[in-house]
């Protein structure tokens, strides 16, 4: 049964009710109003809730067509349904385009009143999900939202903050898997284009035969199989962002045209003869070191010149390593929500571990590595270090400068202790572990390793 809540605002009391006790039948929850003022009043009241406006056109103190836009602004993802006892085709166009859903005459409107109620009431709750996955990802792409406190990446979100606002174009480098995107996404969500497009291409994910048309698009008998004119991404990002991801990767024909780009937002579709204007900032990212590349003659000088305006380097994981803890936390929650599993944290040994760790792959790595730990570790215990992965366990003990006497008693001190409970418990490894508080997979190689077993 549908479910949301509307709102009617008709001066004929009887038919505002025999309306509202009909919807409320199909499952909705109906607000009334007798005219435009107290209309307006609830409508503000209840903007986040209201699904749909049915007004009248001939009110007592407004005409509803030309309420609309106060209607959209009031709401701005719920639809309006208008109704009138006389309709004219001028009325009905005018409604439209002022973005009615619908524009009905009463008398003739009963049979398709709850269809027409439910197919823009269904439209209104798309638009919400919209709204609301836009705000998240907006959330989610914000620089405060990127976890760690290094200098290192305070340093960075610092520049990516000041040139956030500006529409010059922006080179990161950085290995990959250290975050580049992240970085490109929240300068976006910074910028002015915020509420536009935000394409991201990876150049090395495309043939090179290929990028060139997917990038500008092309016309109709372009090329064989080209049976329709499409789009390219740089159209597709028209008035917001293209991130070019690996964009070392480009072929040096296409370099020369995305030149052209950045110097006069314009390009030529293949198989056309007229260039296409485009408004995009572009943010571009490579894991090469594009200024040596175009020395050798592997990318142009000329383009290589006119992305490095704003040149910004995204730090390894091994350059940041403080960041590590915070970053394995947080990825550990995330897996252990989608598990369904309770895991209260990391013990000390695996976030030592972890930041001993060189980190080859970066972030991308260390989510990985957390993700296997978090489908291997058992519910409701801290994740140790028995659940990272063998190249982990190859780093060795962590070393603690001029504490080996120290190290030693303790390991001695620990040995006895295992040994009496051991023996106490009759050899029950599954409760000896329980004891301890550790896994029983510590205790298996502890045993090995103080000769216990």
């Amino acid at each position: 049964m549908p479910t949301g809540t509307l709102l009617i605002i008709d001066d004929e009391a009887r038919l505002r009710q025999l309306l509202a006790q009909v919807l409320e039948l199909e499952g909705y929850t109906v607000l009334q109003a007798p005219d435009a003022h107290r209309g307006l009043e609830l409508l503000q009241q209840h903007a986040a809730d209201i699904l749909l406006v049915l007004s009248d056109v001939k009110l007592p103190d407004a005409n509803g067509v030309d309420l609309l836009p106060r209607f959209k602004a009031a709401a701005p993802d719920a639809e309006v349904v208008l109704l009138t006892a006389f309709g004219t085709i001028p009325d009905g166009v005018k409604a439209m385009k002022l973005g009615a859903f619908d524009y009905l005459t009463k008398g003739d409107f009963e049979q398709q009143l709850v269809v027409v109620v439910d197919r823009a009431a269904e439209k209104a709750r798309l638009r919400q999900r919209v709204t609301e996955l836009e705000r998240r990802v907006g959330q989610q792409y914000r620089f405060e939202s990127m976890i760690g406190d290094s200098p290192e990446l305070r340093r960075v979100q610092q520049l990516a903050r000041q040139v956030a606002p500006t529409d010059s174009t922006v080179l990161l480098e950085g290995p990959t898997g250290s975050g580049k995107e992240l970085f490109a996404q929240a300068i976006h969500q910074a910028s002015g284009r915020q509420g536009k497009a935000f394409v991201a291409v990876n150049c090395s994910a495309f043939p090179k035969d290929l990028l060139e048309s997917e990038l500008f698009g092309y016309k109709k008998g372009a090329f064989t199989g080209a049976l329709a004119d499409k789009k390219g991404l740089l159209e597709e990002a028209n008035g917001g962002t293209l991130f070019l991801d690996e964009i070392g990767e480009l072929e040096l024909n296409v370099q020369a045209k995305f030149l052209r780009v950045l110097e006069s937002q314009t390009f030529t579709k293949l198989g056309d003869t007229k260039p296409t204007k485009v408004n995009v900032r572009l943010v571009a990212a490579t894991n090469r070191n594009l200024k040596q590349e175009a020395a050798e003659g592997r990318f142009r000088p000329d383009l290589y010149y006119r992305l490095s305006v704003f040149v910004i380097h995204v730090p390894s994981l091994k350059e940041r390593p403080t960041d590590v803890p915070p970053l394995a936390n947080y990825f550990l929650q995330h897996f252990a929500a989608r598990l369904s599993k309770r895991l209260p944290g990391l013990s000390a040994e695996a976030l030592t571990l972890l930041q001993r760790y060189p980190w080859p792959g970066n972030v991308r790595e260390l989510k990985n590595v957390l993700e296997r730990a978090a489908i291997l570790a058992p519910a409701g215990e801290m994740l140790s270090a028995d659940y990272l992965p063998d190249e982990f366990h190859a780093l060795g003990r962590p070393a603690r400068p001029g504490a080996d006497a120290a190290d030693d008693s303790m390991r001695a001190v620990e040995a006895r202790h295992i040994g009496k409970l051991m023996g106490e418990l009759d050899g029950n490894k599954p409760d000896v572990a329980k004891r301890l508080g550790i896994g029983l997979t510590t205790l298996y190689r502890k045993l090995e390793e103080y000769g216990l077993g």
